[in-house]
């Protein structure tokens, strides 16, 4: 019999019982711990998204050694802030958080380290001239004063670039002076002209006509624009045969970004073998449909923009109507009721010019561009991200992630049903998935500097039927001035698939298409990898990436 405690003992024993049990049962105090933690992660983050804005003087940013010195000593600071972390019992949610603050502080390094987009392209700086011009005419007051102030930067931003450009790729410097004198024939995110003006240069001829006629007092500002940027395009041309440095990154540091930034759980290698698959698979489905619907009919063009504007607005009833019954996913019924196209109509023609990719596509049949660029892709899916509760994701953007579901929802589409009725426009489909499997290859000949630019071009033009230069060079340089764009679509495509065919092969009968879309959306814009760890609990790929241990 065990012997009995003194009184007092025991009183003293009863009350630190009662006061742990006090504490355990106080509502919120794990939660609240965890709370605390999460704000704590929420405020890295935006420290990070603070640092990584450059200093500015007069609108203009500063990319000085101090501020290089800064960004250095401020991103090995919240390194070690996020390293202290013990998020061994948090949620599989709240470590997905603190992994993306992760990838962002490695994309914020690979930004020092490798792109340095301030010293090695031109086009960083360009980029910061383009918008200005677009600017409508006549100005609202607060329309004037920031017009005002971006066109007294312009000279200063031109004077920043040349000093700050200390290692330009000749490649890049051609690009930038491509943007600055000649239109690029694809005039995406311009306002309507016709013909558009030649380059950013002729956008600021075109601001300076209008200022003529509605606001004369701001023509000298907008005189001094038009003298910086034509000085600048003058240094480039002039410049651009002593700009040795490469345009490229090279495959060490391409790997290096799938990984850490991308969280992409495939080598180089795998990568470059998906898109050749994937390229004879679009072909071959290409050569498949071609065959089978042989008798039909071709599409026909429109050839006004009442009719491109009807046909547009019938495949966006097709589309909604067709997922609601399929129970596809879920459409919010505060969705809005209806989403522009990205491929608005032209007559090209009126001065001789020729339609490009996307729109030898929509003007045909708009459903693959809808699908993808509109609903349920980029801006359904960007409607989705805003109203996303965890603050981490719902300011978080991977590009895999992006374009691999709306790249993915397009052949999805197409074997649930889509086009049934209007078999000929699946051959559209397959030209488009071609087009988006061989930027794989293009991009990786690119970044090992097997391929110029041009070259790259040409190979787009042979590959893909109606591909043309303008809109392969539109997109070509994107993929050579942001490494790892290209391969967004067909490697983002195929992680979806494989982690449909992880969840299927989990719940056998029990899987449901529409159930499994909705999850995937609801888990954010965020590296796919990620998304499969929280639908089904599977570790493999962030293990093999390092990121689990």
């Amino acid at each position: 019999m065990r012997p009995s405690l003194p009184l007092r003992t025991r009183r003293r024993l009863c009350a630190l019982a009662l006061l742990v049990a006090g504490i355990a049962a106080r509502p919120g105090n794990a939660a609240a711990q965890s709370d605390a933690q999460r704000d704590s992660l929420v405020q890295l983050n935006e420290a990070l998204r603070t640092l990584r804005a450059p200093p500015t003087e007069g609108g203009v940013p500063v990319y000085s050694p101090e501020t290089l010195s800064r960004w250095r000593t401020g991103l090995n600071a919240l390194r070690a802030r996020h390293a202290a972390f013990n998020t061994a019992t948090w949620s599989v949610a709240d470590r997905i958080d603190h992994i993306l603050v992760r990838t962002q502080l490695d994309a914020f390094d690979f930004e020092l380290r490798v792109l340095r987009p301030w010293a090695r392209d031109p086009g960083h700086w360009v980029d910061l001239l383009a918008r200005a011009p677009y600017t409508g005419v006549p100005l609202t007051a607060d329309g004037r004063t920031r017009l005002t102030q971006q066109l007294r930067a312009v000279p200063r931003t031109v004077a920043a670039a040349r000093r700050a450009l200390t290692e330009p790729a000749g490649e890049l410097a051609g690009i930038a002076h491509f943007h600055l004198t000649r239109s690029d024939g694809v005039n995406q995110g311009e306002p309507r002209r016709d013909p558009p003006p030649a380059g950013i240069i002729g956008w600021y001829e075109d601001l300076r006509a209008r200022l003529v006629q509605h606001d004369p007092t701001l023509v000298p500002l907008a005189d001094s624009s038009l003298t910086a940027l034509r000085a600048f395009a003058g240094w480039l041309a002039t410049e651009r045969p002593r700009m040795t440095a490469p345009a490229h990154i090279g495959l060490e540091d391409y790997a290096w970004y799938l990984r850490h930034v991308r969280l992409v759980p495939l080598n180089v290698e795998q990568v470059r073998l998906i898109g050749e698959r994937e390229i004879a698979r679009a072909r071959s489905l290409l050569a498949f449909d071609r065959h089978k619907y042989r008798a039909l009919p071709a599409i026909v063009p429109v050839t006004t923009v009442e009719e491109h504007e009807r046909r547009t607005r019938e495949a966006e009833t097709h589309i909604r109507t067709f997922t609601q019954r399929e129970r596809l996913l879920t459409i919010p019924t505060d969705i809005p009721p209806q989403y522009d196209t990205d491929a608005f109509f032209i007559d090209r023609s009126a001065w001789g010019g020729a339609r490009h990719f996307w729109e030898e596509l929509t003007y045909r049949d708009p459903l693959n561009n809808h699908v993808h660029a509109s609903i349920p892709g980029h801006r359904f899916d960007g409607a989705l991200q805003r109203r996303q509760p965890r603050p981490i994701r719902r300011g978080f953007s991977d590009g895999t992630r992006a374009e691999g579901w709306a790249f993915y929802i397009e052949e999805m589409y197409l074997h649930t049903g889509l086009l049934d009725d209007r078999p000929k426009g699946r051959e559209l489909f397959w030209i488009a998935q071609l087009k988006r499997a061989a930027r794989v290859h293009a991009e990786l000949r690119m970044q090992t500097g097997e391929w110029t630019l041009d070259d790259a071009i040409k190979y787009l033009v042979r590959e893909v039927p109606l591909m043309e230069e303008n809109l392969a060079r539109y997109d070509l340089a994107i993929y050579l001035r942001r490494p790892a764009y290209g391969m967004n679509y067909t490697i983002g495509k195929t992680q979806l698939e494989q982690l449909l065919a992880d969840r299927q092969r989990q719940l056998g009968d029990a899987f449901d298409l529409g159930t499994f879309h909705d999850a995937f959306l609801a888990a954010g814009p965020i590296p796919i990898a990620l998304i499969r760890w929280e639908l089904t609990g599977l570790e493999d790929e962030l293990r093999a990436l390092g990121v689990l241990k």
